[in-house]
């Protein structure tokens, strides 16, 4: 890498670093200014040596989702090098996505450890009660607990986001030393493809060489939301992963070209997985309410694919009633799997009144019937199921192992921050630090 240098951005507290990525293009990197992480407290030498230039006892932690993968989808044909490090690791073979099943909460609960009652980012669509409308949680205030990114710097360290998504790239904000504004976006996916994400986490590397990174890799899951049946379109989905694949191994192989992967720790991931629905098999919770005027009224629906998220917006002198005929209504329909008050999945009140999930090989469309056309979707229990690896080329990971540990999206943020020796946050973590995964 060549060509790195600060800038003045006219962003108050924020540089820009400019690097050459490994494809030759230009890739920008926003970084807080120095004294924003040089104010932390000296680095531990159980972590790093990196401030006297020694290399010595320093670990470097990545945190990699492929976006929207399937454990059963990391073959040794299909993602040589994904099953590769599957088994130069410790793999988690019940790993779980958690409520709502979908790419914003699951990142935050990454980093975070927290569950959304606390972190207030529930799922991706909710209802905007002060603005009165459906919207995506992806502005930096709807987070509003603390993440790693930011809390490293206790301890001296770093951190990077280098995030694929716009929305991602959006709630994140600047709570990252170091961070990547993904480019060029696909229109409508509104991703950057995987070779470019790579690319700027390569720039990353070169330019930064963060303690702490977190990456999200988009492609996979942008071609799930594409095949119509995750089989008629199979061999698209495949050379998606295989794609994806590469762009993993070129981060790798850079890191060994370096001399950084022996102080590795690759944690790698899905937030969630995906399902598939053939185009009949659709639900729609506004069409189901309509023939109740109350409820046609007075009930907004945040669709997010496996899962809708009802907000009540009567009365409250009729909410329970009313709640409780919503819920009847929609257990009653075919296609739909479940109704839950939000409580019961540890949503917290930004998920409006009632959450419902369909059934698997179903999705929901609302407000139409036309208005969710994608045959892949999340959010509901069929798409739990994840991939979750700790491997790299660090000597504290546990290497050829099978842990038979439920391992959580929520559980990243403990086992990194124990790895790291940083304290919990206040109120504790909701995950478990996964300790399985390394040695001694």
């Amino acid at each position: 890498m060549s060509g790195v240098h600060g800038k003045d951005s006219g962003l108050g507290r924020r540089t820009l670093l400019r690097a050459v990525g490994a494809s030759g293009a230009g890739v920008l990197l926003s970084a807080a200014a120095p004294a924003a992480w040089a104010a932390g407290a000296p680095r531990p030498a159980s972590v790093t040596a990196a401030a006297t230039g020694s290399e010595a006892g320093r670990t470097r932690v990545h945190v990699l989702v492929v976006d929207g993968c399937r454990p059963d989808e990391i073959t040794a044909s299909g993602t040589p090098t994904l099953a590769a490090l599957r088994e130069a690791g410790t793999w988690f073979p019940q790993a779980r996505s958690l409520p709502v099943m979908e790419t914003i909460p699951n990142h935050v609960m990454m980093m975070t450890g927290a569950r959304p009652d606390r972190t207030g980012v529930p799922a991706n669509s909710v209802y905007d009660r002060a603005l009165g409308r459906v919207r995506t949680l992806d502005r930096p205030g709807d987070l509003r607990f603390p993440t790693l990114l930011e809390r490293v710097r206790e301890l001296g360290l770093t951190s990077a986001s280098v995030l694929s998504k716009e929305y991602l790239y959006g709630i994140f904000g600047d709570r990252a030393t170091f961070r990547w504004e993904p480019e060029p976006i696909v229109p409508i996916s509104g991703h950057a493809p995987d070779h470019y994400t790579v690319d700027a986490l390569i720039a990353m590397v070169d330019a930064a060489d963060p303690d702490v990174c977190l990456t999200n890799l988009g492609d996979i899951d942008r071609m799930g939301h594409s095949d119509l049946t995750g089989t008629t379109l199979r061999a698209a989905r495949q050379a998606a992963l295989l794609s994806t694949d590469r762009q993993v191994g070129r981060f790798v192989d850079h890191l060994r070209d370096r001399g950084l992967w022996e102080s590795t720790v690759l944690i790698i991931l899905a937030d969630h997985s995906m399902d598939w629905s053939l185009v009949w098999k659709t639900v729609s919770g506004t069409r189901i309410l309509a023939g109740d005027t109350e409820l046609a009224e007075h009930m907004v629906v945040a669709q997010n694919g496996g899962a809708d998220l009802f907000s009540w917006t009567g009365p409250d002198a009729g909410r329970s009633a009313a709640l409780a005929r919503a819920a009847a209504l929609l257990e009653a329909h075919p296609g739909v799997l479940s109704v839950h008050a939000p409580a019961q999945l540890r949503l917290g009140p930004e998920a409006g009144d009632l959450v419902a999930y369909c059934a698997a090989g179903w999705r929901f469309t609302d407000p139409y019937v036309v208005s969710n056309p994608i045959p892949g979707n999340h959010g509901h229990p069929a798409s739990e199921p994840i991939p979750f690896m700790v491997t790299g080329g660090s000597p504290l990971v546990r290497k050829g192992h099978t842990s038979s540990e439920p391992a959580r999206t929520v559980d990243v943020a403990p086992t990194v921050a124990g790895l790291l020796g940083l304290g919990a946050p206040d109120g504790g973590y909701d995950g478990t630090a996964r300790t399985a995964a390394f040695t001694g």
